[in-house]
Formats: C-alpha cells, structure tokens, sequence
C-alpha cells in the first residue's frame, strides 16, 4: 500500500489523500470493544478458542474485573445503544455483566466474533505445544493462513470478523456499541482500522476485561469512503484513567 491509500474492508486500496475526517453531519458508528474477564484458562495461559472449544466459564476475578469495567463504562453508559457479544460462554457472561451495569435490556449475539479455534491445541499451554507440536507451532508463526491444531488460521479468522463488522456498521449505523469479544477478533479489528497489516496482531497485548474504542465513519476524498480511527486501547479502569471513561 502506498502512501495516500487506506484499506477497504475487502482489502482494496483508493485514493485517501483526506484521512480522519468524517462527512460533515454523520455520527460515526462506535464500537467499544471490551476483552471477557479471565477464566483458569486465562490464569495457567492456555490455549482457549471458540464455541468448539472447551468453553470455561468467568473465574470470581474474572467476573469482578468486568463488573468493574462495566462500572466504568457506566459513567457515558446514556451513550450506549446496543450490547454485542460473541457467543462463547465468557464473552457472553462477561456482557451480560456490561448490561446488567449499563441498563440494557438485552444482548445481541454474533458469531463472527467469536475467538479463533485451536483445534487439538486448546486447553494446552503454550510450553505443552512447543513440546508436543513443534513443527505445527513454528508453522503457526511463520504463516497467517496456517490452521493452529486443525482449528482456523488467521486470515479464516480475519474473514468473519469483517464481514461482522460490516453487519454492525448496517444495522447500528452512527450508534454506540459495547462490543464484548476476544483477543484475535478485538486485534483484527484494531488492524483494519489503522490500515496495518495482519501481522500487526502479533505486536499487541490486551488484558482481560481491558476496553479498546475504534470510531468508524465516511470519509475520504469524496466523502464515500469508510474509515476509522481508535481513541482508546487496551485501557483499564484505575490502571489508565480515573474518572469517567473517555468516550
């Protein structure tokens, strides 16, 4: 990509020399993307995927986490229009939590944002692979088209979650929405938006229950382009800010 040029949700490239400015007179659509709270499986750092996964539920810190977020988030919450969630059990307990606080009535599901499956890796640690599937896990570094364990590889993973933001930005157009998801979908997510490669996903962190807001809008040379912008990453309450959250 050249200089001038931003990515469509496609992966094509136009024309942008006007980046960062949304049409005059159109809210941009708001997605606050909050990670779920721990689970053990976030405590002893295992591989832990989607729905084929072996699904833990919220552990007590991680359920405490989230409801200190939600509190957080709670302080813009008459902002809030929609609460969406991936459909695996501790982003779902997790966002019932966030409605709970915020004064939702319900939560919407969405299974294209539900974490990448690791196939046979799920439930190991990360020393339990590189010991068992050596070869398979340099693989998975090394290509991001690559099936960790049978499971989805990268790019199968970046092809839902897309094509679920394209269907939150139709239906929830100029709203704010309290996205509950995970790491890889959250880190794609952040790609596209700034226009960076895939492999950026490999130079993020993100904790549990942590809140990253990416804004999108029309933008561009003709006003017909849509772009994005991130205001907040990876924040926690008291650990980044005190106060009301920075929506």
């Amino acid at each position: 990509m050249t200089q001038g040029q931003t990515a469509g949700l496609d992966g094509s490239t136009s024309s942008a020399p006007s980046r960062g400015w949304g049409r005059p007179g159109m809210a941009p659509t708001r997605i606050v993307l909050v990670r779920h709270g721990e689970t053990d499986h976030t405590t002893d750092k295992r591989f832990s995927g989607g729905l084929a996964s072996a699904n833990p539920p919220l552990n007590e810190l991680g359920r405490r986490h989230v409801w200190e977020t939600a509190e957080w988030l709670a302080t813009v919450g008459e902002q809030v229009d929609v609460v969406l969630s991936s459909p695996v059990r501790r982003t779902l307990e997790s966002a019932e939590i966030v409605a709970e606080v915020l004064g939702q009535r319900e939560v919407l599901v969405d299974d294209g944002f539900a974490e990448m499956e690791f196939g046979t890796w799920d439930g190991m640690t990360f020393l339990e692979v590189a010991e068992k599937f050596p070869d398979e896990l340099k693989a998975w570094f090394g290509d991001l088209d690559h099936a960790p364990g049978g499971g989805e590889s990268f790019r199968t993973v970046q092809a839902r979650v897309l094509a679920g933001l394209e269907r939150v930005i139709e239906a929830h157009a100029g709203k704010t929405v309290v996205l509950v998801s995970h790491v890889t979908p959250i880190k794609t997510l952040v790609a596209q938006a700034l226009g960076a490669p895939l492999e950026a996903l490999y130079r993020m962190e993100l904790q549990p229950a942590s809140v990253t807001v990416l804004s999108w809008f029309l933008g561009g040379s003709e006003g017909d382009e849509l772009m994005a912008s991130m205001r907040v990453f990876n924040a926690t309450p008291g650990a980044h800010w005190d106060g009301a959250f920075p929506l």
